[in-house]
């Protein structure tokens, strides 16, 4: 009902009064002007350092020399904010200082969809005419992918940035080895250099093949045995890219591979089936975990990481493709899609509902929700006085779980719901996100942000260090949420799982 009601109304996200344009004018002001508080905090008292502690006022590196990890994951978030000046001065920075023929050695994984994934997104949205910039990711995917020279394809976790005669990989995180491919088939289309594509689909090639629970995954891969392995499935920690890149290759490429919508589908089936449940009290939708899949009673676990809201955005933009529902007709819905499209709305309150339940009105890392096993009609016992985090309400959380890392994906996920539906409540959602940010996370006297270490207080006490993705993803999916629609449409553009814009394309025969 609410899908063909948003279908009949028309909605495309734009604003319905001059009153609606000024505010959202205002908003999307307010963040850019937070995006240039957290990199001028860090280009004073931390440029050039991988990671930046806004407490202390001071960077670590992660190789000897350095990377340019933040500076490129930020990079290009700068552009879409309009902060030219700021632009510029980073860019100068990475082909001035920046060199990747060093010794160290960093996480492929990390390294790939933050600093490459940002070097190739800041390229294309400046024109694609910036040579410094592409040599220089050129050079960072030469080296990196070393890593892929392994008997079966299937890399490390960690990645040499010097080649080495030999590389092995035993036993990897399933997210990490199927969250390459959309920065080195992008790499590939842009360099003409064909093994880029080669690396990474060999590895799709391998994944594919292995047995799977219903389309669902554990979260390693053997490299040796070629087949998953593991007690858990989850999309959280670990799981959450694997899925999200299946729908992505696919986006990528301008529909033109089936094989990865295909194994989605098949996955987001078992999601439905298998890890789908509603709490008793809040009708909260959440997405638990499976324990022990291959044991003949598998144990469903109600544990959601935040990580997990990236799903509600996902499920929309595969059933719409990235279109918006006033451009569509509802016979273009599938059955399916328009059940994706369901669960995509009731993911996307219970996120909003993580920050809206606790005291400072941001989210924890992880939750629990109070579960009733419909085989038993027994409900999972929790600490009413340690873990729930609201009177009579759903949400539980461990002391262990109440940090707060700035993370996105629950405004990566409004983002992309406001793109579809046009609804003004996820905009409403991710401005009452801004303003709780803006209220404990953000330091004064020009100290930028900090991670938190309590959701649950107020004041809630800051950690010392403010993750590249609170600039990368967190403020560019909330500066966008607040933009034009058509400033970075979703039916022309994959975001990787860093939020780095990159354009759809079709490969030459």
């Amino acid at each position: 009902m609410v899908i063909r009601e948003a279908l009949i109304n028309g909605k495309d996200g734009c604003c319905n009064s001059d009153g609606d344009r000024q505010t959202t004018q205002e908003r999307r002001e307010r963040i850019s002007a937070a995006v240039k508080y957290a990199w001028e905090a860090y280009r004073r008292d931390a440029l050039g350092y991988d990671e930046f502690r806004p407490l202390s006022h001071s960077g670590t590196n992660m190789t000897q020399q350095g990377i340019g990890y933040f500076v490129a994951d930020v990079l290009d978030t700068l552009w879409l904010a309009g902060l030219q000046k700021e632009y510029a001065e980073a860019r100068r920075f990475l082909v001035d200082h920046v060199t990747y023929n060093q010794t160290g050695s960093v996480s492929l994984f990390e390294t790939t969809i933050r600093v490459l994934g940002g070097l190739l997104s800041a390229f294309h949205l400046s024109g694609e005419s910036d040579t410094q910039l592409l040599h220089l990711v050129d050079e960072l995917g030469t080296r990196l992918a070393y890593s892929f020279e392994t008997d079966s394809g299937i890399p490390p976790e960690t990645a040499s940035l010097q080649h080495q005669k030999h590389v092995y990989a035993y036993q990897s995180s399933t997210a990490e080895i199927s969250t390459l491919q959309l920065e080195f088939r992008y790499l590939a289309k842009l360099t003409g250099k064909r093994r880029y594509r080669k690396y990474v689909d060999k590895i799709m090639d391998v994944v594919l093949k292995a047995p799977k629970w219903d389309g669902l995954v554990p979260i390693y891969f053997n490299a040796v045995t070629r087949r998953f392995t593991g007690d858990t499935i989850r999309l959280g920690s670990r799981g959450d890219s694997y899925y999200e890149y299946l729908l992505k290759q696919w986006l990528q490429t301008s529909q033109t591979e089936p094989r990865f919508r295909e194994e989605y589908d098949t996955a987001m089936e078992g999601v439905k089936k298998y890890l789908a449940a509603v709490s008793p009290n809040q009708n909260l939708t959440f997405i638990g975990e499976l324990l022990s899949p291959n044991n003949a009673n598998p144990e469903f676990s109600p544990k959601m990481d935040h990580l997990v809201c990236f799903l509600s955005g996902n499920l929309a933009l595969g059933a719409t493709q990235g279109r918006s529902l006033a451009e569509m007709s509802p016979l273009e819905l599938s059955a399916s899609n328009r059940e994706d499209l369901v669960l995509a709305r009731e993911l996307a309150e219970t996120c909003v509902r993580m920050y809206f339940d606790t005291a400072s009105g941001l989210a924890p890392e992880i939750a629990y929700f109070r579960w009733t096993n419909p085989a038993t009609g027994v409900e999972k016992p929790f600490d009413i006085n340690t873990q729930l985090v609201k009177p009579n309400g759903d949400i539980l959380v461990h002391a262990s779980d109440r940090h707060n890392l700035l993370r996105p994906e629950t405004v990566e996920s409004l983002f992309i719901l406001w793109c579809i539906t046009g609804e003004a409540k996820w905009r409403d959602y991710g401005w009452q996100i801004f303003e709780a940010f803006e209220q404990w996370a953000r330091l004064p006297d020009g100290h930028g942000y900090s991670n938190l270490l309590d959701v649950t207080v107020v004041p809630p006490q800051h950690a010392d260090k403010m993750e590249t993705f609170f600039v990368s993803e967190t403020l560019k999916y909330l500066y966008l949420l607040f933009s034009d629609s058509s400033t970075v449409p979703l039916s022309c553009y994959v975001f990787n799982t860093e939020a780095h814009p990159l354009p759809h394309f079709a490969w030459n025969k």
